[in-house]
């Protein structure tokens, strides 16, 4: 290898400079005007590659990159795979900013046996290089502890760390079934040598056979008459399927592959990798982050960075065909000293697996970046409306009825611009008798719900968002200021021109269409909205169910009321005994006959009541 070294001070230079590489392999490392290293690169042509920053259009991303870029030096080397190592090598000491990144705080828990004599086994995040076998990584935790409580019913191991000598008695758990007790020769080594090994078939996806045997096991027990026993196997069992179930992907191949996929948008990468065991798809890992360079780049980076760390190789591993297979196999064979077959899938299956974890990378990135957008949402608002932060937690009112009557409210509570449901409220308007004054309306629920945060010392939110326009926001802050909570901004939205009213400026402030700030609002405008029409319709749907209860002599409105309460709908009623109905509602028989027959006359009782589904009780 050669070391040389270019230092430049403008972007023309930096090209200049470019145009004077070898045409050989390498590695470039661009770094910043404090001369810290941001970017390792590997390239078949030197001149070339690194000359391609400097010139023609580029992506947001790289456009980033190249303006950081103030000097960059070069390693050349004998071939690509020399290239290859050499930069995995370099990114691996100097972790530059805009490599690819796979320490973003996501560790996922897999499963470690010890090894010792009796070996433990148990859940951890950190790799010891002991010996100890590992199985994993589980992203669905769940899974992991449905595992791991599978085993100790089925194949209790040892808890207890240390040696095992000089003990008199097990400990609690040999008494409760979750331990064998090798510290006392409750179990010979020859025992628990099998149960390892049935762990470590179990670990590996081999649960055919368990459940064969757990089935077997189960049966015997119940021709026995050893229920106790019999229904312990049996929740072994429906664990063992419900761990079935989550690998979902089956097919009848034994081999241990690894199938990885990507998927780049808006400068981001999405990889996805898939462990099939046993034919079973047993875990899959999704891991983002920022490209800054090209995405054919980013995954050969992913690759060696992923793997270098797995304790244990794929047999094979299927890749996308935008990658050099040949470099990466010959990685494995020479640095990691194993047979990994590195392909591009050709046969239906590998194709449909690979898609398949395409798929869950796209939807992982799309996740990824609707969250990032959200983000960029509320910073967005608190620039827009002033405000000293992000509004994280926003609460929005409507107000809904009809004609005067059935007047009711809503709330709905936004936190990080998603729909918290747990904290939505509905409320009854009680101060309008009849009338139709929405501003009324405003001020009687923004009184009652902060009049409660106020007294139960509830969280107060960023923002508050009423439906509608200055009207609305007057009433809404007039009662804020005086519950205290001046501090506390309101907003209006209104529908026609999506205009938003501040209380203090005259006019309203108009945000572009489409933007993230808008957006947010709109949703939680929207969302009250949905929530206040949706309690509006059952209470008048309601009303109509009482009145046609009500239309039979001998039953008024508490009866009517109790019967819709104990049997839900006036099908319900329809398809009930006679006697229920007279004993629910306090009903002679013969009152009980006579609204039988009046739903049935009315069909009402035959059919679905066209109720709509139940929400949060009113406030």
């Amino acid at each position: 290898m050669r070391y040389t070294a270019v230092q430049a001070v403008s972007l023309a230079e930096l090209k200049e400079q470019a145009q004077r590489l070898p045409d050989r392999c390498g590695v470039y490392l661009m770094k910043d005007e404090l001369d810290v290293i941001i970017y390792i690169g590997k390239a078949g042509n030197l001149k070339r590659r690194v000359g391609s920053y400097f010139s023609g259009s580029k992506d947001v991303k790289t456009h980033v990159l190249v303006n950081h870029v103030a000097s960059f030096d070069h390693i050349t080397t004998r071939n690509e795979y020399e290239a290859l190592i050499l930069e995995n090598t370099l990114i691996k000491k100097w972790k530059p900013r805009y490599n690819i990144n796979l320490k973003d705080g996501k560790t996922y828990p897999v499963i470690r046996i010890t090894n010792e004599k009796f070996p433990r086994i148990f859940r951890t995040r950190r790799i010891v290089e002991d010996g100890s076998e590992y199985y994993g990584p589980y992203p669905n935790v769940t899974t992991l502890d449905v595992y791991l409580d599978l085993i100790e019913k089925l194949h209790p191991l040892r808890k207890c760390r240390g040696p095992l000598a000089g003990r008199r008695h097990p400990c609690l758990y040999y008494h409760i079934h979750r331990c064998s007790a090798p510290c006392v020769g409750a179990v010979t080594p020859e025992e628990y040598a099998r149960s390892v090994a049935a762990v470590r078939r179990m670990l590996t996806g081999s649960i055919d056979e368990l459940v064969d045997d757990l089935r077997r096991r189960m049966d015997g027990a119940a021709e026995e008459l050893q229920f106790e026993q019999a229904a312990k196997l049996r929740d072994a069992l429906a664990a063992v399927e419900y761990v079935s179930r989550q690998q979902e992907v089956v097919d009848f191949d034994d081999a241990v592959r690894d199938y990885v996929a990507v998927v780049e948008r808006d400068g981001m990468c999405s990889f996805a990798v898939f462990h099939m065991r046993t034919g079973r798809l047993i875990g899959r890992e999704m891991l983002v982050a920022e490209r800054y360079d090209d995405p054919a780049d980013a995954f050969e980076q992913f690759l060696l960075q992923y793997y270098a760390d797995q304790e244990s190789l794929p047999d094979r591993l299927y890749v996308p065909d935008i990658v050099d297979v040949g470099l990466i196999e010959r990685y494995f064979r020479e640095e990691r000293g194993s047979a990994t077959e590195v392909k591009v899938p050709e046969e239906t299956r590998d194709i449909s697996i690979l898609t398949l974890a395409r798929e869950n990378a796209l939807e992982e990135l799309m996740k990824r970046q609707h969250g990032d957008r959200t983000a960029a949402g509320l910073e967005e608002l608190k620039l827009a409306l002033s405000l000293e932060s992000a509004p994280r937690r926003i609460e929005g009112f409507d107000i809904s009825q009809l004609g005067g009557k059935y007047s009711v409210a809503s709330m709905v509570s936004f936190l990080d611009g998603k729909p918290d449901k747990e904290l939505y409220r509905r409320f009854h308007v009680k101060s309008l008798n009849g009338r139709v004054d929405d501003f009324a309306a405003m001020r009687e629920i923004i009184a009652r719900r902060y009049t409660r945060v106020l007294n139960e010392s509830l969280g107060r939110p960023d923002l508050i968002l009423v439906d509608g326009g200055r009207g609305q926001v007057s009433a809404a802050r007039a009662i804020l200021c005086a519950l205290g909570f001046d501090a506390v901004p309101v907003v209006g939205l209104a529908k026609r021109e999506e205009e938003i009213y501040l209380p203090e400026t005259r006019e309203p402030l108009r945000l572009p269409e489409g933007s993230g700030a808008l957006r947010i609002l709109q949703h939680v405008r929207d969302e009250a909205h949905r929530f206040a029409t949706t309690f509006n319709k059952r209470l008048r749907e309601k009303d109509v169910k009482l009145s046609i209860l009500e239309e039979v002599d001998g039953v008024g409105p508490k009866r009517a009321a109790r019967l819709l309460r104990e049997f839900g709908s006036l099908a319900g009623i329809g398809k009930a005994d006679p006697e229920r109905i007279a004993r629910s509602g306090g009903l002679p028989r013969t009152v009980a006959d006579a609204l039988i027959e009046h739903l049935h006359g009315s069909r009402v009782g035959e059919k679905g009541s066209g109720e709509s589904a139940g929400e949060r009780p009113p406030a």
